[in-house]
């Protein structure tokens, strides 16, 4: 690495180059590497959240890249490049040193430059010719501006402009600046429309616990709080049955409820604050206008269990069956359909009709009859991860899919409802899934053995990524015919 006199360079730049030659980076490197394919990079775009906000982006930088021969660059979190846009003879210029779409421009790759720099140090930044690592970027000049996703608080990509310039004019830094902030205006706005929607269907189960409960999505953002103070901060990322720290010193055990958690506070020795009400209590309360809320945990391998207005129920294996299949069946079913999803041609309705009572004596009014329906609003875990995919969202959809639908069950309906829900999963995971939603999704039970998973995933992991050699194992061992 060449050697620079210091009195002469930037802190910023002196930073990104002590990072750089940690990371090995020689100057002698030609081009940065590419880490996608076709394939791959249609994945990546399909699942980045930035897609819906490219032809913006694009519309508010394309005048300076086609007017300047500049090359606007947009990247992912890792600096990988997804999308540029530049007039023809830039583009070439550009792809003679990997800078196109599929190629990795982080630091730790080609050393300082304006997506990496401003990708590490987590702030726009400038990078002009001599002040790259790279002898081959000197001609060039570049300025990158970091996208931080409002919800989750992470750097989700970056905006650059380069040119082959020695400087880039001032007001091109801005510009970039500006482009990135509008970017996380944009990303949001989603956000807030989300919130608002989970608030809507969720707020009953925080009635349900008064001042004890919050409500949080799955980043920590608090949404609801019965107590005055929460709503608005952040605490940690909460995972199901966990405990989670909050600001005013306090402990909360986290229940999952779809998209987002219930926090029920504990006391200061670290027991469950209890709940204020049972569930015909809960049942009969009117809140608003609103009933009650139900929503069943159905997924995965763990204890079925179900949430009335912030109370848990855990429910036997029978009791989760047909409390999925009246979610899936909201007009209501009759004895003899409801026997039938779940003991097939050899069930009866004098079968069920001892369940549906233990059902009444736990949950009250809300599980009906003539026909067998539930009188209240319902979330289903299993209901929500169709609901993400049908519109597209697929890394929530994995993220909340965390293993099959009563995977011990053997009725007749749940397995088809079980099976259809697997495959459409996996099917979307692949085929539109980003590294994140791949990552998600291997950590499920199916996805532990899913070998093409596995090699798509270890495809799209970039080179220094930690997660790859998980998944690089995990894959030749499947190779091989082991466990």
């Amino acid at each position: 690495m060449v050697v620079r006199d210091p009195v002469a360079v930037r802190p910023s730049i002196s930073a990104s180059w002590r990072r750089s030659r940690d990371a090995g980076v020689d100057g002698a490197v030609e081009a940065a590497p590419l880490v996608f394919d076709r394939d791959s990079l249609a994945d990546a775009r399909g699942a980045h959240p930035l897609r819906p906000h490219l032809p913006l982006l694009e519309a508010l930088l394309r005048r300076v890249a086609d007017e300047t021969e500049h090359l606007m660059v947009i990247t992912d979190a890792d600096g990988n490049v997804l999308w540029t846009q530049g007039p023809p003879a830039t583009r070439r210029a550009a792809a003679a040193i990997g800078l196109a779409e599929g190629f990795r421009w982080a630091e730790d790759a080609v050393g300082t430059n304006g997506i990496g720099t401003a990708l590490a140090a987590g702030r726009p930044e400038y990078v002009y010719a001599a002040e790259h690592v790279a002898h081959v970027l000197h001609r060039w000049s570049c300025a990158g501006a970091p996208i931080i996703d409002p919800d989750s608080a992470r750097v989700v990509g970056c905006i650059d402009v380069s040119a082959t310039v020695a400087a880039l004019h001032p007001a091109t830094v801005a510009l970039v600046a500006a482009a990135a902030r509008l970017a996380e205006a944009r990303l949001e706005n989603e956000m807030l429309v989300r919130d608002e929607r989970l608030r809507e269907r969720l707020l009953p189960h925080l009635r349900g616990l008064g001042e004890a409960g919050l409500l949080v999505t799955a980043t920590g953002r608090v949404l609801a709080a019965g107590a005055a103070g929460l709503r608005g901060l952040r605490v940690p990322a909460p995972e199901p049955g966990g405990a989670v720290p909050l600001p005013d010193g306090r402990v909360a055990v986290a229940e999952p409820l779809g998209e987002a958690f219930l926090l029920r506070l504990a006391d200061r020795a670290g027991a469950r604050v209890p709940p204020i009400a049972g569930a015909r209590e809960a049942a009969a309360r009117p809140a608003a206008g609103d009933g009650p809320l139900l929503a069943l945990s159905l997924l995965g391998g763990g204890q079925p269990h179900a949430l009335l207005d912030g109370r848990r129920f855990d429910l036997t294996l029978r009791h989760a069956e047909i409390l999925a299949l009246l979610a899936l069946h909201p007009c209501g079913l009759s004895g003899d359909r409801l026997s039938l999803y779940l003991y097939g041609d050899d069930g009866s309705p004098a079968t069920v009709r001892p369940e549906i009572h233990r059902l009444r004596q736990q949950f009250g009014d809300v599980v009906r009859a003539r026909p067998y329906r539930l009188g209240c609003a319902v979330e289903a875990d299993f209901l929500t991860v169709r609901r993400l995919l049908e519109e597209g969202d697929v890394a929530g959809a994995v993220r909340l899919y965390g293993g099959e639908l009563l995977p011990r069950s053997d009725a007749p309906a749940i397995r088809a409802e079980r099976d259809e829900l697997a495959v459409r999963v996996r099917r979307q995971v692949l085929d539109r899934g980003g590294a994140d939603a791949l990552w998600a999704y291997a950590q499920t039970e199916p996805g532990r053995t899913d070998l093409e998973a596995l090699e798509r995933l270890r495809a799209v992991l970039p080179a220094g990524d930690p997660r790859r050699a998980t998944v690089a194992s995990r894959s030749d061992r499947l190779l091989n015919g082991e466990p």
